[in-house]
């Protein structure tokens, strides 16, 4: 009922697109009253257009009737439900006339209003994604203007607070005059006049300071308050921005090491820590003010109220530690697998910019590399591990760079050589390629020529392999992290185990990015059987990182990943184009490979990752045997690895085996592979004073299949049963071949039509083709070979 629930929210054109697919064939009414029932049938598992599935359609048809006729009843109890009732019965009586012989129609119908109010609900929350980043940056820009005009507001209290405290100090030393005045009266007992003057002076003088005190300790408290305020909405508007918003930044920057999509900008990010730091700054600046001027004229506070200027000096000062420390970040990482002796680059950002004068004075920054555990001490800010290293990095030092025009304050480091590295010991069976280590980005920032923060940040995990046969399993290491990891965690700990639905989003992600187009549902069901080795519900099975990369696969000497890893690798160098045209079925075993071709026509041919082999593409394919017993078999040819192809490319290499005529299930292979093959050069070059000799493939002792052949009927072939879960279409049945009358026809001469009947102009050519050449005819004596028998010649009298 959760789907019937979120459509009730919608609006608009959505739920106008939602109420036209009801009608008077399937009334909305019949939806709303039985929304959980239907949302608990399996509908999609129902192919309405196959007749197997017929009973269980009648049986959702039943139950959903019989559940109207029920409801119909309670109803009649119910007074106001009169009308509901009398509608609910009539639509009862029109379902068993529309779908009483047609329950297929139902499904149909069913399915089709699930689907679209499945699509509206999805196309909304996208919508709503979209809108709520929107409204997201406009809610911390209002947060921004409200707490700029706080700040200018205390600014300017602070200076009016400055402005009474300075006059009442003119006061007070006026006071300090009259009574110096009036004492020297006294000592020579001046004027009476005089002396009434002066006291009255002092006296008014007196009455105004008293109020001008009192107005000077409200306006401390008053301020006192907003400070608060200001530092409690700075301190919930950065921990939003650098707690919320850049460490998820961060986090989709370690996904994107697996592949998945990235949106690298800082721009916005930098906006609002810049926003920040001006504020914060401000705030810092103004609070320092107010110690002046409680140092220069102290005041106490009523007893209720506490003095809270320390407190938030201090806390201003550490928000506006956190804020220059946490926004020094590492904008392009440094790759995971870091080969020894290989360079490499990263870049280091401040997302201040160019606020506090902190291009003022170009910081140095500095690239080491650590080990697990000293990221760790780093982590628990001690200050000595960061002097400590577990290798030597080459051109590690650099002078950041101010950009004016983009207000970006960076250093990329261009030239980064890992020359030596320090392993710690070994943890159990841990391998090398296990071992992580992190590059450590260390300066100092100087804000406004006054304050000196070091900061620092580590990278995401690396692994330092020193040959290329360790990069496999380096990269293992790193899409478990990479994916797995957790916020807030020590590094650089991840989880032992994961789900099959977790760890399947993780292969998909990489395979994406790198091939075009992902693993379909199917593609990941074999993955699981694969790595499980059984036949299951995998989605909420635990894979563990033993299983993933380090045990060899049942029967092979080589983990899951191994095998893995090369299909995607030999998929990105070479495959990429029919694999996106969907011309590789690929994840798919032998076994059933073969049940399904043995259902094809002959020259039938399916492109399958090899199960044996690392990084190898097999084709099957289905050809004529006469020593079957069904007079026909299944060859499998040895996988092409990229050394193969590297040679000869897939579709060069198809296009030159005249065995392979249909790419599974019907599709000619001309069309399927036509845009892969190279053309035949018809101007080869003599520059060289050589020819270059084509490569072809071919496979020895396997012939052509005749047209016969071709056009075999494979129905009409008992091996075994066709599979319910290929993917050939649902019409593959239906396509017959011409009967052996029809090739006799072919042979005869006939109507031009009959050679329509041809599947491919070459066998028509080829049929054609004597072979002999003209000059050879005179070696040939007739009469000879007809005197051999002359009695079993019986030829036709003809009269001339």
């Amino acid at each position: 009922m959760a789907l019937w629930a979120s459509v009730q929210q919608l609006k608009g054109e959505a739920m106008s697109t939602v109420q036209s697919v009801y009608g008077s064939h399937f009334p909305i009414e019949v939806r709303h009253f039985f929304a959980q029932w239907m949302e608990q049938q399996p509908w999609n598992e129902v192919d309405e257009d196959n007749s197997e599935h017929e009973q269980r359609a009648i049986g959702l048809r039943d139950m959903l009737i019989q559940l109207m006729e029920e409801k119909a009843t309670e109803l009649s109890t119910i007074e106001d439900m009169f009308l509901t009732r009398l509608k609910l019965q009539e639509t009862t009586q029109q379902f068993k006339i529309m779908y009483g012989n047609h329950p297929m129609n139902l499904v149909r119908v069913v399915k089709n209003c699930l689907a679209t109010e499945t699509r509206m609900i999805q196309q909304t929350e996208q919508q709503s994604g979209d809108k709520q980043g929107a409204n997201m940056h406009a809610s911390i820009m209002q947060q921004f203007e409200f707490l700029f005009g706080k700040t200018q507001e205390t600014e300017n209290e602070l200076r009016q607070s400055q402005h009474k405290q300075e006059s009442f100090v003119i006061q007070y030393q006026e006071s300090f005059r009259i009574e110096a005045q009036l004492n020297q009266l006294t000592k020579v007992e001046g004027p009476i006049e005089a002396k009434q003057r002066l006291q009255q002076e002092k006296e008014a003088i007196a009455a105004k300071l008293s109020g001008a005190a009192r107005e000077l300790l409200f306006d401390r408290v008053s301020l006192l308050q907003k400070f608060k305020e200001n530092c409690n909405n700075l301190r919930a508007l950065q921990s939003h921005i650098l707690d919320d918003q850049l460490i998820f930044w961060k986090r989709q920057q370690q996904l994107a090491g697996n592949g998945a999509p990235f949106e690298a900008s800082l721009e916005t990010l930098q906006q609002w820590c810049e926003k920040l730091a001006e504020l914060v700054w401000r705030n810092y600046q103004q609070l320092g003010q107010m110690n002046q001027l409680f140092t220069h004229l102290p005041i106490d506070l009523p007893p209720e109220q506490k003095d809270v200027l320390p407190f938030l000096t201090e806390s201003i000062y550490k928000l506006l530690e956190t804020l220059i420390t946490s926004t020094f970040v590492i904008e392009k990482q440094p790759t995971q697998v870091l080969k020894k002796d290989s360079r490499f680059t990263a870049t280091a950002r401040s997302l201040i910019g160019s606020r506090l004068n902190l291009h003022m004075t170009l910081p140095q920054v500095t690239a080491t590399i650590v080990s697990e555990e000293q990221a760790r001490a780093i982590l628990n800010n001690d200050k000595n591990a960061r002097r400590l290293t577990s290798g030597n990095i080459l051109n590690n030092k650099g002078t950041m760079e101010y950009h004016q025009a983009s207000g970006q304050l960076s250093i990329t480091f261009r030239n980064l050589v890992l020359k030596t590295i320090r392993r710690a010991e070994k943890k159990g069976n841990e391998t090398v390629t296990e071992e992580k280590f992190s590059i450590l980005f260390q300066t100092v920032l100087t804000i406004n020529s006054d304050l000196v923060y070091d900061a620092w940040t580590l990278s995401l995990p690396v692994v330092v392999i020193v040959h290329g046969n360790q990069n496999c399993n380096a990269q293992a290491t790193i899409l478990w992290d990479n994916q797995f990891a957790d916020g807030g965690r020590l590094p650089f700990q991840v989880a032992d185990k994961v789900t099959w639905q977790q760890l399947s989003q993780a292969l998909n992600t990489p395979f994406t990015a790198e091939c075009s187009m992902g693993l379909s549902r199917d593609n990941l069901l074999y993955l699981a059987s694969k790595i499980f080795n059984t036949a299951d519900d995998y989605s909420n099975h635990l894979v563990s990182w033993t299983q993933f990369n380090r045990e060899p696969l049942p029967g092979r000497s080589f983990t899951f990943w191994e095998w893995f890893h090369s299909i995607q690798k030999l998929t990105k160098d070479w495959l990429q184009g029919p694999w996106k045209d969907r011309l590789i079925l690929g994840f798919i075993n032998k076994q059933v490979a073969e049940q399904w071709l043995m259902q094809s026509r002959l020259g039938t041919f399916m492109l399958r990752f090899s199960d044996s082999e690392l990084g190898g593409i097999s084709i099957s394919l289905v050809n004529e045997d006469r020593n079957q017993p069904c007079g026909r078999a299944v060859t499998h040819l040895t996988p092409f690895k990229d050394s193969d192809l590297r040679i000869r490319g897939l579709g060069d290499r198809v296009n030159d085996l005249m065995q392979l005529v249909f790419l599974y299930p019907d599709i000619p292979k001309e069309r399927a592979f036509q845009k892969y093959c190279t053309a035949a050069s018809e101007n080869p070059s003599y520059d060289s004073g050589y020819v270059k000799p084509d490569l072809t493939t071919t496979i020895p002792g396997l012939s052509k299949p005749a047209p016969h052949a071709i056009y075999d009927d494979p129905s009409s072939i008992p091996c075994g049963s066709f599979q319910a879960n290929s993917p050939a279409p649902s019409d593959m049945n239906q396509m017959t071949s011409p009967q052996p009358q029809m090739k006799q026809e072919l042979m005869s001469p006939g109507p031009p039509s009959n050679f329509n009947l041809m599947d491919d102009a070459s066998d028509l050519i080829e049929f054609n083709m004597l072979d002999y050449n003209s000059e050879d005819i005179a070696e040939i004596n007739v009469n000879e070979l007809l005197s051999l028998n002359p009695q079993g010649l019986d030829f036709p009298r003809t009269d001339l």
